[in-house]
């Protein structure tokens, strides 16, 4: 697997969620969207790094144990976490309210409830013996870089798209999924 290459896509898979909030934010932040922009694409990426980093020590420890059938569980966490962005895309398809992200509590909290899924993908890394710390940086700089697009074009786009922008970020996750599947089962040669 090409690991920058899928870095990418599920840096981009993952800062869906980040995009989202920094919609809601930037359509109702009428000064400082400089100040909010940097505030989240610092939270939001730093968080998106870190647990994917956490998800991968938690991970390490186990993954030796289920090495014969570690990329099911990988691409089945893949799947879940794209499953469940698709849904709340189809059911949450309105804009979301605008969190004050100037109040340090409420960033802390959106930083984790948007990172709990990296996660899951550290978890997934741990699985598949991949170091993290390439992938980690880069799903960080792209969470980052969506946040501060996400508040610049929040009162333009964001009221087009809300919350539907995680039905891209979910497919993004579960084609990565049958992508693990396929290189450990049939272009590995192993049969399923």
């Amino acid at each position: 697997m090409d690991l920058l290459f899928t870095s990418v896509f599920i840096g981009i898979g993952l800062a869906m969620d980040c995009l989202a909030v920094s919609f809601a934010v930037g359509g109702h932040q009428k000064s400082s969207r400089l100040r909010a922009a940097l505030i989240l694409a610092l939270f939001f990426g730093g968080f998106q790094s870190g647990m994917t980093l956490l998800g991968w020590l938690l991970g390490s420890g186990f993954a030796d144990a289920i090495a014969a059938f570690d990329h099911w569980v990988a691409a089945g966490l893949l799947f879940i976490i794209g499953g469940k962005m698709i849904l709340d895309g189809i059911k949450d398809g309105h804009e979301e309210e605008a969190p004050d992200i100037f109040n340090l509590v409420a960033v802390l909290i959106l930083a984790v409830a948007t990172s709990i899924d990296a996660l899951a993908v550290g978890l997934s890394f741990a699985l598949l013996h991949i170091t993290p710390l390439i992938p980690a940086f880069i799903i960080g700089l792209i969470s980052g870089f969506f946040s501060i697009g996400g508040v610049f074009t929040g009162g333009k786009v964001g009221h087009l798209v809300g919350k539907r922008i995680d039905l891209l970020g979910g497919c993004i996750l579960i084609l990565i999924g049958v992508r693990i599947v396929l290189e450990h089962t049939i272009w590995n040669g192993n049969g399923v």
